[in-house]
C-alpha cells in the first residue's frame, strides 16, 4: 500500500482531487492526535478536548495530488442538528474509539447508524454506495489499560461490514496514514469527487463557524500551534 507524503508549502494549493473527511468519536479517544499525526508525522498527546477544527492539507497518493479537508470534531455532547450538519458535510468518515474506554466503543454503532441514515437520501442518489466509513481502535499501545479486545473490534466491524483498524497513533505514523488512505481509495472507487475541480457545496452556518487551518508539516514551532498557521476560509475556485 502506498502512503501519502506531506508536501512543502511552496507546492500549489490547486490539487487535482479534493475530499472532506470527518473524524468522529467520543472525547479523549485521540481524534486530534490521529489527524495531526497524519498531517505532520508528529505525535502530540495533549489537546483542548473542546476545540473543533477543519484542517486543510495537501498530500500525494499514488502520484495524485489530493486536497484534504478534515473535520476534527470535539466529541462533546451535542444536539442532533449539530451532528447531522457535520455528517452531511463529509464525504468519508473515521469513527474512532479508544481500547481503554468501553463507553467510546459502545458509541461506534450509534455513529455509524447516523452516518448511514443521514446519507441515505436523494443527495447521494447517483449511487447505491454508502459513504466510506472506517472503524478505528486507537491507543493499542496502552495494553495494561485495555478494556476493549481486538476481537471485540473485529466482531463489530464484521457486523457493520466496515473496515477495521486497530492502531497506536503514538507509536506509528504509517497506521494513521493507512486509515486516511483507505477512505481516499474508497472515494476514488465510488467516484464521489472529480479530477481537476473543487466541490462547491452549500455550507451551513454551523460549519462556517468552525475555525479552519492550513496545515504545514515543514515549519517548526512548539505548543498548541503544532506548526499550523491560521487560515481564514480559503477555498480555491
Amino acid at each position: 500500500m502506498s502512503f501519502p507524503r506531506p508536501l512543502r508549502r511552496s507546492v500549489s494549493l490547486s490539487p487535482a482531487r479534493t475530499l472532506r473527511l470527518v473524524v468522529l468519536g467520543q472525547s479523549a479517544v485521540g481524534k486530534t492526535a490521529l489527524t495531526v499525526r497524519f498531517i505532520t508525522r508528529r505525535f502530540i498527546g495533549d489537546y483542548d478536548p473542546t476545540l473543533e477544527m477543519i484542517y486543510r492539507h495537501v498530500a500525494v497518493i499514488d502520484g495524485e495530488m489530493v486536497h484534504f479537508e478534515i473535520l476534527d470534531t470535539a466529541g462533546q455532547e451535542e444536539d442532533s442538528l449539530q451532528i447531522e450538519e457535520k455528517i452531511k458535510w463529509g464525504d468519508g468518515f473515521a469513527v474512532v474509539y479508544s481500547v481503554t474506554d468501553r463507553c467510546s466503543f459502545d458509541e461506534v454503532m450509534r455513529l455509524c447508524f447516523l452516518i448511514n441514515h443521514i446519507h441515505s437520501s436523494p443527495r447521494r442518489s447517483s449511487t447505491s454506495d454508502q459513504p466510506p466509513v472506517v472503524i478505528v481502535a486507537n491507543k493499542k499501545d496502552l495494553q495494561f489499560d485495555r478494556m476493549v479486545s481486538t476481537e471485540d473490534g473485529e466482531n463489530l466491524s464484521k457486523a457493520l461490514k466496515l473496515p477495521f483498524y486497530e492502531i497506536s497513533t503514538r507509536d506509528s505514523y504509517e497506521e494513521p496514514v493507512a486509515v486516511f488512505n483507505a477512505l481516499y481509495q474508497e472515494l476514488m472507487r465510488q467516484g464521489h469527487f472529480s479530477p481537476g475541480s473543487f466541490k462547491r457545496r452549500t455550507v451551513s452556518k454551523l460549519m462556517e463557524k468552525i475555525p479552519k487551518m492550513q496545515a504545514s508539516s515543514t515549519s517548526h514551532s512548539a505548543g498548541r500551534s503544532l506548526s499550523f498557521n491560521s487560515f481564514r476560509d480559503y477555498i480555491p475556485e
